[in-house]
């Protein structure tokens, strides 16, 4: 027997459950279909621009958010190349904020329908089927779809539909981590980051107890054993961080063995996205199924979010009547329907294809600059690029999505 429904969406993640959310503020059902048993919360913590603020606010999320969340104030930036003081550059007249992984998810989650999410579901296979796509998930189930959307992250089987390439490796890896101080932490609201020796690291408040860090490096063949083995992870963090102020050493000392977690920074090429299928017909991909990116402009979540407002306006254009009255219960021309949702996604690629250009290579090029190990280059940046980065993420992070509105 196979199941029907009108959107699907592949993935319970920052995309997906931000799609899912657009299209229930204007009156479209979806089912949210994830591998998983749970909401994943790997990553933990993310930096929030003023841009993804706009789009969290567009889905009526914004300001619980904010009450959990410490406005960041500014950034200290200090080289471990040059003897030189850190470098203070202020956020005035921007919204930024640590926002905690797991607290964005489960407040996607709760303003939600109870069964929009499927747990368990994997998705094995896509065929097509008419005007529908027909999905075969691992424990028998079929379902039958007007709308397909992958948010299904760097390794999409939506993406590999489309005919996207794997996601490529950029030679760099990150180690995160989140640490917990009961009764506050002191450390200030400032985000410090540290560059130098082919390292890049940086440590974020979220709120007086909770400290989001990362540390980014390139690593040798004797380095992949780390990726599995916390205790490893937080020994070799420890060791790499020797040029650092000790009270950012004891969040990395704070943090417990379950919530560090690496992984490989893979993205995906920019010629792919000028000329790759974004959309094709009723399928469309959001999200780090569509642009995975370099932590470097911390957009990779943000730009999910936008993605989400997007393709929720989109679809509303092309599923709903004029005066919000949804076309599904009623006699509906298929083919008809069909092409106005293939032009829905058609506009929303068209839309997001430059966005992502733009993103993914400007975080390809600034972790380049920043995490280079040359002494040249080290000089170079310490010396006048890092006078020039700050202000071009700013510029980055006032793009605005729009409002639900279509």
């Amino acid at each position: 027997m196979e199941i029907v429904e009108d959107v699907v969406i592949v993935g319970a993640g920052i995309a997906g459950l931000t799609t899912s959310l657009g299209l229930h503020r204007l009156g479209i059902r979806s089912l949210v279909l994830e591998s998983s048993d749970e909401l994943r919360i790997t990553g933990f913590a993310f930096t929030t621009w003023s841009n993804a603020w706009k789009a969290l606010d567009a889905v009526g999320i914004g300001e619980s958010l904010r009450h959990q969340h410490y406005l960041t104030p500014s950034i200290l930036v200090s080289s471990t190349f040059l003897d030189q003081p850190a470098s203070e550059i202020s956020y005035k007249g921007h919204e930024i904020r640590c926002l905690q992984r797991r607290l964005l998810l489960e407040t996607l989650a709760k303003e939600l329908p109870s069964d929009t999410i499927r747990f368990s579901s994997k998705v094995v296979s896509i065929e097509e089927s008419g005007f529908f796509k027909r999905l075969h998930l691992s424990d028998g189930t079929i379902l039958k779809t007007k709308v397909l959307i992958g948010c299904d992250g760097v390794n999409s089987v939506v993406a590999k539909w489309l005919g996207f390439d794997k996601p490529v490796f950029t030679g760099r890896s990150a180690i995160r981590g989140s640490a917990n101080f009961k009764g506050g932490h002191g450390f200030g609201l400032k985000f410090r980051q540290f560059l130098g020796k082919g390292l890049r690291s940086g440590f974020l408040p979220c709120n007086d107890e909770n400290f989001y860090w990362f540390l980014t490096w390139i690593p040798s063949t004797k380095d992949e054993e780390l990726e599995d083995d916390p205790v490893k992870l937080k020994q070799f963090v420890m060791s790499k961080l020797e040029d650092i102020p000790n009270e950012m050493k004891s969040v990395v000392g704070k943090t417990e063995l379950d919530a560090i977690a690496s992984s490989p920074l893979r993205y995906r090429r920019p010629w792919e996205l000028l000329w790759g299928n974004i959309s094709k017909g009723n399928v469309c991909v959001a999200g780090d199924a569509l642009h995975p990116m370099t932590p470097d402009l911390g957009q990779g979540g943000c730009a999910a979010l936008e993605d989400g407002v997007v393709l929720a306006r989109c679809i509303a254009e092309a599923l709903l009547k004029p005066g919000g009255e949804e076309n599904s219960g009623k006699i509906v021309d298929e083919e008809e329907e069909y092409k106005r949702i293939e032009m829905g996604l058609k506009n929303y690629a068209q839309e997001r294809r430059w966005r992502s250009i733009d993103l993914v290579s400007t975080a390809y090029m600034v972790g380049y600059i920043q995490q280079n190990s040359g002494k040249i280059m080290n000089f170079l940046r310490d010396k006048f690029l890092s006078r020039f980065l700050p202000g071009m993420l700013l510029r980055k992070a006032s793009f605005d999505c729009g409002t639900l509105k279509y």
